[in-house]
């Protein structure tokens, strides 16, 4: 089981950095499934809109919602997300080289959103690189047990580490 996580200390440089990823491996070929976290510019200055857009090609789930502007809640959109998980679940026959997904956040924390697809993916020899946030490691740590190996948060590591799972993952099938 092949099974990696990347982190950033700058608000949203993981959601550029796995998108640019994601990007890079479809255009050498590699079959990808997953999601990535696109954030944009709303009305409200102290808050992103976050779309998540499901790999290779679409569609795009708005997986925020807006609480107004004096709110300090979860702005993640729980429905979205698990419309988000199901769409991924249709790309994944036939099986991808490669899980791409933006986070291990506070609904896989939970033991929701993309937590059982992960693990699915994982026992079906299919290599898995995730995002995580500080708030949410040490979760990600219990589930993953020892299996998770945390990359230098570049291009260059997250492309040998996919490299190499992608070759083994080709060999045990």
């Amino acid at each position: 089981m092949k099974l990696a996580y990347v982190m950033t200390n700058t608000p949203g440089a993981t959601d550029l950095l796995l998108g640019e990823f994601a990007q890079t491996c479809l255009r050498q070929g590699h079959a990808v499934a997953g999601l990535v976290q696109i954030n944009s510019d709303s009305s409200d200055p102290h808050h992103c809109d976050m779309d998540g857009k499901v790999l290779p090609d679409g569609p795009v789930f708005r997986i925020s919602q807006s609480l107004g502007k004096e709110s300090r809640g979860c702005r993640l959109d729980s429905a979205a997300l698990e419309a988000a998980v199901a769409a991924v679940e249709t790309t994944l026959d036939p099986a991808p080289a490669l899980l791409i997904l933006n986070k291990f956040g506070r609904r896989e924390a939970e033991g929701g959103g993309f937590r059982e697809l992960i693990g699915r993916c994982l026992v079906a020899g299919i290599p898995v690189i995730v995002g995580v946030n500080t708030l949410n490691h040490p979760a990600f740590l219990a589930f993953a047990e020892d299996l998770a190996e945390r990359l230098p948060a570049t291009q260059a590591a997250l492309a040998t580490w996919a490299q190499a799972a992608m070759s083994k993952a080709d060999l045990a099938a």
